[in-house]
């Protein structure tokens, strides 16, 4: 199994709904995002996928999320834009974009890994 990882970062504000702390304030954070996706075979110039591509792909997902207000984007109306959610967001936008491709016979979407501070970070993968 070969995986293959980039990196990208956007900013946006949020606040989570009935938590009990300082999140629960209107506060931003500049997020980093790491998106990995699996491939089985190489094609035949010895390549799982260009980063190039997989780049594009977590670009084109982390534009809706760059210099926005998350809990009024149609995926945070009603729940909270936690740090897990984002994640899992980011994720099923990446992997429905991979399912229409060309590469989704050999390319699939691993996990997506989302910082909203540096040391603190979420994880989400399909199993």
């Amino acid at each position: 199994m070969f995986e293959i990882t980039v990196e990208s970062a956007f900013a946006a504000a949020h606040r989570l709904r009935e938590y009990d702390g300082n999140c629960e304030h209107l506060h931003g954070h500049n997020w980093q995002v790491e998106l990995t996706v699996a491939a089985d075979e190489l094609d035949g110039l010895g390549l799982a996928v260009d980063f190039r591509r997989v780049r594009e792909w977590l670009s084109r997902a982390l534009s809706r999320f760059d210099h926005a207000y998350l809990n009024e984007l149609p995926d945070f109306s009603t729940r909270n834009p936690s740090c897990e959610l984002i994640a899992k967001s980011i994720f099923d936008m990446i992997h429905q974009t991979v399912d229409s491709s060309d590469l989704a016979k050999r390319i699939t979407v691993s996990r997506v890994r989302v910082w909203e501070s540096p040391g603190s970070s979420v994880t989400y993968r399909r199993e």
